[in-house]
């Protein structure tokens, strides 16, 4: 079974559990809202920002954008016909979730500027009990939907804070900083990288990219959206779902790909860098040794052609340090810069960091976690009763959209809460022998799949586990997670 509970009974009869959901992000407005129609109104967001958005509202770089088709990169349920490109930017999105935390009148349940730095369980109460510096709260549930893409990563290069030029990290993006005519230097070339590096090439003097492994890049079929379809969409709005459920089944059939070989995705790559890139030694450097997959595909339309620009450069060789005028490799060449941009990604593998939180007989979770982070279902940890994620381990998709997969863990989760209001039971806690079912599926599906193969990605830890991925269909997350055992 997946759930145990204890039958004490809470002391006082309660309208329903009391809910804490930390983040106010595509996840956690999407559980509020699933909450709110089970008639469960008991509940506070808890956001550490002044604003909504998430992931949305902290990158904020050019270009940033979606890579997922907007019709599976919605709410199911708010689905919205006025949308006017196949992918949308950051900006957009960020729009829509407001839009959407207004529709279902969710303001008056969020606490802004407030982040949750401690949380432990009271057995006797049943009661998770919170606090954010010196404030303190209490609920009966805990559901943490802080997401994994928000705590920004730097290396650790020797001399990184002599350098007296301009410098940032693309999730903090200094807009107020003029790049025309500047010499640039990006370390990294992952997600971000790919998306504002064509931005700034335009403008710049130079742009060198300092890379340690090189990205499989493929082109994303963008497009304005026709009248007649967005007519169609809002005479008809079911008609977006069936546009929705394509896109989804066309998803799960590229699942396949990446426990098949990756040849095609391959020559797909190489095919469209060589319509612009023309340097033999710089298409050599930016030709990937991995299999797809194995870390993220990307996907660009302007990616190519600004690598195959005279004033855009490709440095492999690693860094020795960072002067106080540039960048110093390992051979001894020191290149001198204005501006140096941090592309090198987020702490992806310390779930719910920097959060203290402890369970029962007052467990950390840090220790349960020592080997890397693993959940049942990616939600639910033995020993911390009540508590919940979303997008948790192992539930973050190569193939298709997080949304879905968030819509099945709030469904779960509301459940849960339903269950805890109709039995009136102090707490549930998943029992140690079904997390560790899980965990062992979960991993047999990545050991099969090319996350696990030799390259070193933000989907695992150091030592090799991947507690990022999940390594199969989502139809069968969702089956598994259609309601608790």
């Amino acid at each position: 079974m997946a759930l145990a509970h204890d039958v004490s009974a809470r002391t006082q009869t309660a309208p329903g559990p009391s809910v804490a959901i930390i983040g106010a992000g595509v996840a956690g407005i999407c559980t509020a809202i699933k909450l709110k129609e089970a008639g469960l109104t008991d509940f506070t967001i808890y956001e550490k920002a002044s604003e909504v958005g998430g992931t949305w509202r902290e990158n904020t770089y050019p270009g940033c954008s979606c890579d997922v088709p907007l019709h599976m990169y919605q709410f199911s349920f708010d689905m919205r016909p006025t949308w006017t490109k196949k992918y949308v930017f950051a900006a957009d999105i960020k729009t829509y979730l407001e839009s959407v935390v207004d529709k279902y009148g969710l303001r008056g349940n969020i606490r802004f500027n407030t982040e949750i730095d401690d949380a432990r369980f009271d057995e006797a109460a049943g009661l998770w009990m919170l606090k954010s510096g010196e404030r303190s709260f209490e609920a009966n549930l805990m559901v943490a939907g802080t997401g994994q893409l928000h705590r920004p990563v730097y290396p650790d290069i020797r001399g990184r804070e002599t350098f007296k030029g301009a410098s940032w990290h693309s999730a903090t993006w200094n807009h107020g900083y003029d790049l025309k005519g500047k010499r640039i230097a990006v370390i990294g070339n992952g997600a971000s990288a790919i998306q504002f590096v064509p931005e700034i090439a335009k403008e710049a003097a130079s742009v060198t990219i300092f890379q340690r492994s090189a990205s499989w890049v493929l082109p994303r079929p963008q497009r304005e959206f026709y009248g007649w379809e967005k007519a169609i969409y809002k005479a008809l709005p079911w008609t977006m779902n069936i546009q929705r459920w394509k896109i989804y089944w066309f998803g799960e059939l590229l699942y396949r790909t990446f426990h098949t070989s990756g040849d095609k995705l391959k020559q797909m790559g190489i095919d469209e860098m060589e319509l612009y890139v023309s340097d033999p030694e710089k298409k050599r450097k930016l030709t990937p040794d991995y299999e797809p997959g194995c870390k993220r595909v990307l996907f660009a339309n302007d990616w190519w052609p600004t690598m195959g620009m005279d004033h855009v450069d490709v440095v492999t060789d690693g860094i020795d340090e960072i002067t106080p005028t540039g960048i110093k490799t390992k051979d001894g060449t020191q290149r001198d810069f204005d501006v140096v941009i941090y592309s090198t990604g987020f702490d992806t593998t310390h779930f719910l960091g920097p959060m203290t939180m402890k369970g029962l007989a007052g467990r950390d979770l840090k220790d349960a976690w020592k080997t890397g982070a693993e959940a049942h279902h990616g939600m639910t940890v033995a020993g911390f009763p009540n508590f919940f994620m979303l997008y948790g381990p192992n539930t973050n998709l190569g193939h298709n959209s997080i949304i879905f997969m968030i819509e099945c863990q709030a469904n779960y989760i509301v459940q849960c809460a339903e269950k805890m209001k109709k039995d009136n039971l102090l707490y549930i806690d998943v029992k140690p022998e079904a997390q560790r079912a899980s965990n062992e599926s979960v991993q047999a599906d990545n050991a099969n799949s090319v996350f696990a193969s030799g390259c070193t990605s933000w989907y695992k830890t150091a030592e090799g586990k991947v507690t990022n991925n999940w390594a199969n269909y989502t139809f069968k997350y969702w089956w598994r997670t259609r309601r608790p055992d």
